[in-house]
């Protein structure tokens, strides 16, 4: 019989006894200890769909602690475990070189020009035929994203298979990189990076002169970029998945070709002649050899025209050893000068000129280190530049969104970061600026004389 129907009938019968009267209270008591009885017993019937509704599931796993050492041998051997069977899981050269026999058989024509195309139709055969490591590549979404204008609804073959080994190069440098990743956690420590880099020099030919006692100071060099940049908050690690993103690991494995222009390995941070150059420029500018930089040493950096000012911000936010500077504080210091247009270099010098930590520039700020350009000016027997002038042009630059104040980010915005910081921190910098004109017309006069000869 339903449960409600015995409820009904129960509390419809009569109380006949002479003492059996009970008060409204009692009877809603009755009713409730009922309805609960046999709401119960109704629920027991589907117990057995509902019980892992018991317990909360487990999202928690601490990792072990140092003395735990079974615990972190059998974490490590298991995450080495994961990351061989994703190793196998990725194309060999084998694989792919199967892959691009099988697009090129499958070409769909017509011909147009130099590129071999293939259809939808030829392009899932070919998925059918790669076998089951490919089966991702070969998918509607990819065909779309490399779908252009042909106007036989065809993708480049070239392009899908360069689409293919980017991936493939993807997943295995993600998989080397997680080899370092010693708290297992999808990030690099300084020291793990360091690691990787130092076991990565032996592969890169165009490392092969460097001498192996400056492979520490290499490594520091190669290592500073990677934080600088992908660590704006200094918090001691990179997620992995940021320096897939960046270009720096492109830039850094650029080394294995033997045949790079020497202009290349110019305007490449990780080459051997840039780390030298760096390191050379450090070792000149120590002129008591005691392996720091005190703020003396540092004032002869560049052209020697920095303000006093501005170094003397330097050393008091910058790391520094009984006030002088070590090689790692100077190499985010030279990262930061050689690359003002990037927001980690913005940062880091809106920081130094930042005099009352406030988070904004003001006409106060501008002035403070303005008036060092203008000694130096007088020292070298220019004519001061009012600095109601170059407040004004600041303010045209950036166009705050404050009309009083300078963000860090109005300065990323107006793309004029590296032109503003430059004229409030070194004096060849704010004339080249102010004689920009000048200079532009001696250019294009030269630019002139060379093709009348």
């Amino acid at each position: 019989m339903d449960w409600k129907e015995v409820l009904r009938r129960r509390l419809a019968t009569p109380n006949t006894g002479p003492n059996k009267k009970k008060s409204e209270q009692e009877l809603k008591d009755e009713e409730m200890d009922l309805f609960t009885k046999y709401y119960s017993e109704w629920k027991g019937g589907r117990k057995n769909t509902n019980e892992f509704y018991k317990t909360i599931p487990r999202f928690y796993y601490r990792l072990p602690a140092e003395d735990e050492v079974l615990l972190q041998k059998l974490r490590e051997e298991s995450r080495a475990v994961f990351l061989q069977r994703k190793s196998r899981e990725l194309l060999d050269n084998e694989e792919l070189q199967n892959l691009w026999f099988l697009l090129d058989k499958h070409q769909t024509p017509p011909v147009i020009g130099e590129e071999a195309m293939i259809n939808y139709e030829n392009f899932l055969k070919v998925g059918e035929k790669a076998g089951a490591k490919c089966k991702q590549f070969f998918t509607a979404k990819v065909f779309a994203k490399l779908l252009h204008t042909d106007s036989y609804g065809r993708i480049s073959i070239m392009q899908f298979f360069n689409y293919v080994m980017r991936k493939v190069w993807l997943h295995q440098t993600r998989i080397g990189l997680s080899l370092y990743d010693v708290a297992g956690q999808g990030y690099l420590r300084e020291s793990d990076l360091e690691n990787y880099i130092l076991e990565l020099i032996p592969t890169l030919p165009q490392l092969d002169g460097l001498e192996k006692s400056f492979y520490s100071f290499y490594v520091c060099t190669a290592v500073r970029k990677f934080f600088f940049f992908l660590d704006p908050l200094r918090t001691g690690k990179i997620k992995i998945q940021d320096i897939l993103a960046c270009s720096f690991l492109d830039d850094l494995l650029e080394l294995r070709d033997e045949e790079l222009s020497k202009e290349s390995q110019e305007t490449n941070w990780f080459s051997a002649p840039s780390a030298l150059r760096v390191y050379g420029q450090y070792l000149n500018l120590d002129k008591d050899h005691n392996g720091m930089l005190s703020k003396e040493e540092l004032s002869r950096y560049g052209t020697a025209t920095m303000t006093n000012v501005f170094l003397d911000r330097v050393f008091q936010e910058c790391l520094t050893y009984d006030g002088e500077m070590d090689y790692k504080t100077y190499l985010d210091f030279v990262l930061a000068l050689e690359n003002r247009k990037e927001p980690a270099a913005l940062q880091y010098i809106f920081k130094l000129l930042d005099i009352e930590n406030k988070g904004y520039l003001n006409v106060f700020s501008l002035n403070y280190f303005f008036r060092a350009i203008q000694e130096l000016m007088k020292i070298h027997g220019q004519d001061p530049v009012s600095f109601q002038d170059v407040k004004d042009e600041i303010f045209d630059m950036v166009k705050p969104k404050d009309p009083l104040k300078i963000s860090l980010q109005d300065l990323i915005n107006s793309n004029q970061g590296d032109t503003v910081t430059t004229i409030l921190i070194d004096l060849n910098g704010f004339w080249t600026y102010e004689n920009r004109e000048a200079l532009v017309a001696n250019d294009n006069e030269n630019s002139g004389d060379l093709d009348d000869t």
